[in-house]
């Protein structure tokens, strides 16, 4: 028989106390919900700490480190070798770029040398003794020890402030401007061994393509110097048989494992002649050292090499960063091809030459063994033509100056008068232009900091008789070096 709950008594007594439950549940529930949002939701008590939320706005809002000061001149120090026997002749190499109280370094002679205007040089010392070395190549100097010792011993002055270490000879002539623009792309906190090899392969053979010929001076920078000063000595006594300073640098930074960084501005000039043809087809690149100068040609006509590297000068004051660099482009009216390596020289030529064989050296020179062999150099050269129709008229730098008003740099050319034979083109006759005359805006400052790229140059219509008128300037949009045939 089934069981009715509906008539147990105890099942009916039991629902209200079980409602009465349940109601109590629920009420403690709701206000455990309540006092849990107010928790949460109400703003904290009143308290002396801060609140974190402003301190990170705060934070957010303070101004950000400052950046580092850029690499400047003063961050600079450089070490020249020097021979006492040679400084006569080359002192005023020296004097030529260096800046009494602004530029830092030191000339490190064999014995001492009296100076009558010392102020007006780097700090003289006498290079500590290097007898206790060892020196076996038969045919060079023991020079070369002391010489290579040079970055040693300037890290022991403990110089404040350096980031990078510059060599160089007695007879290397520095942009310090432009070296200033090369340093500054690279981080001088890193180890870094900055420099070129040399213009001829048998000299690039004999030491090293990988190499940083001490003539053309290399950039080492302050890290790596202390590298070097903790192992140099060690490191130049395994190699006895070397023959110059820079090569014994060299088998050090191959032991410490750093490549050499090449910039081509730095030139060793292991050639001998004149330097035209390499100037005019300078690299995209500033021009940073001058090398062998009191072995090759005056770079300008009918002056001594002093005199010619002062005339540099008046370019090199004005816009460093443009010295040299090769603008081409044509004058289709005259069948012109013209080249302008600004704050230098300015060549004419009739005909159309194209822009790939502009853009190298024409051989002027000849190299370190005196001989013209186009494969020895270790880069592509173009004979100088001595076709008649085809012999360049030259045009030598005479003045520059820039105006304040207009910030745009007026610089003069004027015809060299060399001996032209007859030529029997229809191509107008530039030897009646006497002067060409070029304008240009000071050179942009972050220029170098961009992929490189040459300028262009136009010839504009004038009416100034016996004189050529060209702009130099950044290509325009759409614009390229083509001849109009």
């Amino acid at each position: 028989m089934k069981a009715h709950h509906s008539s147990d008594p105890s099942f009916n007594l039991s629902l209200p106390k079980l409602a009465i439950s349940l109601l109590l549940g629920l009420s403690l529930y709701i206000f455990l919900s309540f006092f849990s949002l107010k928790t949460l939701y109400s703003p904290p008590p009143p308290s002396d700490d801060h609140d974190p939320l402003l301190t990170r706005i705060t934070l957010l809002e303070s101004p950000p480190d400052p950046l580092p000061e850029p690499t400047g001149l003063p961050h600079i120090v450089f070490g020249i070798g020097a021979a006492a026997s040679k400084w006569s002749r080359r002192k005023e190499f020296i004097k030529l770029w260096w800046r009494p109280n602004f530029t830092r370094g030191y000339i490190f002679v064999d014995r001492r040398i009296h100076l009558s205007d010392p102020d007006k040089f780097p700090t003289l010392k006498v290079s500590q003794d290097t007898s206790k070395f060892g020196y076996t190549y038969r045919r060079g100097s023991r020079s070369a020890l002391r010489m290579t010792r040079i970055v040693s011993e300037m890290v022991r002055m403990g110089l404040e402030d350096v980031r990078w270490y510059v060599m160089g000879d007695d007879d290397t002539v520095f942009f310090p401007d432009n070296l200033v623009r090369v340093l500054q792309k690279y981080d001088h906190n890193k180890m870094y061994y900055i420099g070129s090899n040399s213009e001829t392969h048998m000299q690039n053979i004999n030491f090293a393509y990988d190499m940083a010929f001490g003539g053309g001076g290399f950039a080492i920078s302050y890290p790596l110097a202390l590298a070097i000063e903790k192992m140099q000595d060690g490191c130049i006594q395994r190699y006895t048989g070397l023959y110059g300073s820079d090569d014994r640098i060299h088998a050090c930074m191959a032991e410490l494992g750093v490549p050499l960084t090449k910039e081509p501005g730095f030139h060793q000039f292991d050639v001998h002649g004149n330097l035209f043809g390499l100037l005019t087809a300078h690299p995209v690149a500033p021009l940073v050292t001058l090398h062998h100068l009191d072995i090759v040609d005056p770079i300008f006509p009918y002056m001594s090499r002093l005199q010619a590297l002062q005339r540099l000068k008046v370019s090199t004051n004005i816009d460093s960063e443009s010295v040299m660099q090769q603008s081409i482009c044509y004058d289709s009216a005259r069948n012109w091809t013209v080249s302008v390596s600004w704050g230098y020289v300015v060549q004419i030529i009739r005909g159309y030459v194209t822009p790939r064989e502009m853009q190298r050296p024409s051989r002027t020179f000849f190299n370190w063994y005196k001989r013209d062999e186009p494969s020895s150099f270790s880069f592509n050269t173009r004979p100088f033509s001595k076709h008649p129709c085809e012999t360049p008229y030259i045009y030598y730098l005479s003045n520059a100056e820039i105006n304040q008003n207009t910030n745009v740099i007026t610089s003069e050319y004027v015809h060299y008068q060399m001996p032209h034979p007859r030529c029997w083109w229809k191509a107008e006759n530039p030897e009646k232009f006497h002067k060409v005359q070029v304008f240009k805006k000071p050179t942009d400052p972050h220029k170098w900091d961009e992929a490189p790229r040459r300028d262009c140059c136009r010839v504009l219509s004038t009416e100034k008789k016996s004189t050529v008128v060209i702009d130099v300037g950044e290509c325009r949009e759409g614009e390229s070096i083509q001849p109009q045939y």
